[in-house]
């Protein structure tokens, strides 16, 4: 198997079929550990999978918390992760430089070969399937070809392996934009994530997105923010000033020099809600960022990219042992029940909160309420209970019900 990108996707696909046994080589452009674009929050979702992964000790070294805290027009509410059957109660903040290094270098230790600073450069095809692709060695410039019998593309939100495998957005669909950098700042301890529902730009007008802060717990917060594209003027932001903005908002609160950043802000753009397919090919599948399994709600993707590896590698697996290719069109059916749904009432949502008026209503509102804020961080987080219904469970269901209206939402 060829695993195409090392990042959360692709580690993760790399260690799972590596475990089930597997001849398994993940392709990485880049060298570990390198930088990438993120809020470096993990839910407990993603807890849930590195802990599957059997890395819940090395995420012990770094800096654990316990919630959400909300604010809005002057209120800040904390929020502890809810419970649920399935999932721990808090998170962890780890810098993607060192948690992706982490999972790629636990699916070497599974027995996947690891290959940094290579490159996919173009698929091998035979008669309309993928078989490998040829392989860049960046140091030394040469190109081998590298025969699979299935491909997992896996190579971020640009995809550009899948685009060259007829990979393409669906352009009707919300996507977001996030920025962000670090900040040195003597709260870099704080149990809480922060998350600013009411983000202005240089003028004072609302936006259609969020600010966060998280704290990192190494003497730096993350500070960064995202918008939605269904911002009927999403273009026209300038994220930069925006972020600047957002760091002289929380200076004097976080004790940080706004004009001090500890490195250059990157950006980067997101796809969501599954925006991006077709998912599945006679003979590769397309996962994580690549494949748009990004939440709209809150633009959390580390999880969806465990996710969506793990239930590549176990059709995959299904594949191989029963030699017959088709069962990897399970896993489009995988992904439906898992995510159809809630990601069309995510979509519909992002939508709404296109309009500034509107979202910033809805934030005052909800920022008076700590009942109807701890359901709505049950919803956004996708930490429903599969085994009873409360009000957040009950609230989702007549969402739902009302999507089912809205055949292409």
């Amino acid at each position: 198997m060829l695993v195409i990108g090392g990042g959360p996707a692709g580690a993760a696909a790399g260690f799972w079929l590596a475990k089930l046994g597997h001849d398994v080589t993940i392709v990485e452009r880049k060298k570990f550990p390198r930088e990438k674009t993120c809020g470096d929050g993990l839910t407990p979702r993603a807890v849930k999978q590195l802990d599957d992964m059997g890395l819940s000790t090395g995420l012990e070294k770094f800096h654990r918390y316990e919630g959400l805290r909300a604010t809005a027009h002057g209120i800040a509410l904390e929020l502890q992760w809810p419970t649920h059957p399935i999932y721990p109660r808090y998170g962890y903040v780890v810098r993607r430089r060192e948690l992706d290094m982490m999972v790629a270098h636990n699916a070497r230790n599974a027995g996947a070969k690891l290959l940094e600073e290579h490159e996919a450069a173009a698929p091998i095809t035979e008669k309309g399937c993928v078989r490998g692709a040829m392989i860049t060695n960046k140091k030394d410039d040469t190109t081998v070809a590298l025969h699979a019998d299935y491909v997992v593309i896996a190579d971020g939100a640009n995809s550009r392996f899948g685009r060259s495998m007829g990979t393409s957005r669906e352009r009707a669909w919300p996507y977001g934009t996030a920025i962000r950098t670090y900040w040195q700042s003597p709260r870099h301890k704080e149990p809480w994530i922060e998350s600013a529902l009411d983000v202005k730009d240089r003028n004072g007008k609302s936006m259609p997105g969020y600010g966060w802060i998280f704290p990192v717990g190494d003497g730096t917060i993350n500070i960064g923010v995202g918008l939605l594209s269904t911002f009927k003027n999403f273009k026209d932001v300038n994220t930069s000033h925006l972020l600047d903005s957002y760091a002289h908002m929380v200076a004097d609160k976080w004790e940080i020099d706004p004009t001090k950043p500890e490195c250059k802000a990157t950006s980067g753009k997101i796809p969501m809600g599954g925006s991006v397919g077709p998912k599945v090919g006679p003979t590769h599948i397309v996962i994580g960022d690549a494949a748009g399994s990004v939440n709209p709600f809150n633009g959390e993707g580390i999880d969806y990219a465990y996710e969506t590896a793990h239930m590549a590698a176990e059709v995959i697996h299904d594949a191989l042992i029963s030699g017959d290719a088709t069962a990897l069109k399970r896993y489009e059916q995988l992904i439906e029940d898992e995510y159809g749904q809630y990601f069309k009432v995510a979509r519909l949502f992002a939508r709404i909160i296109g309009k500034p008026i509107l979202m910033r209503e809805l934030s005052r509102v909800g920022i008076h309420s700590r009942t109807l804020m701890e359901w709505v961080l049950r919803i956004m987080a996708n930490l429903l209970r599969p085994d009873e219904i409360g009000p957040a469970e009950a609230a989702y269901k007549a969402a739902a019900a009302i999507v089912r209206l809205y055949p292409n939402a």
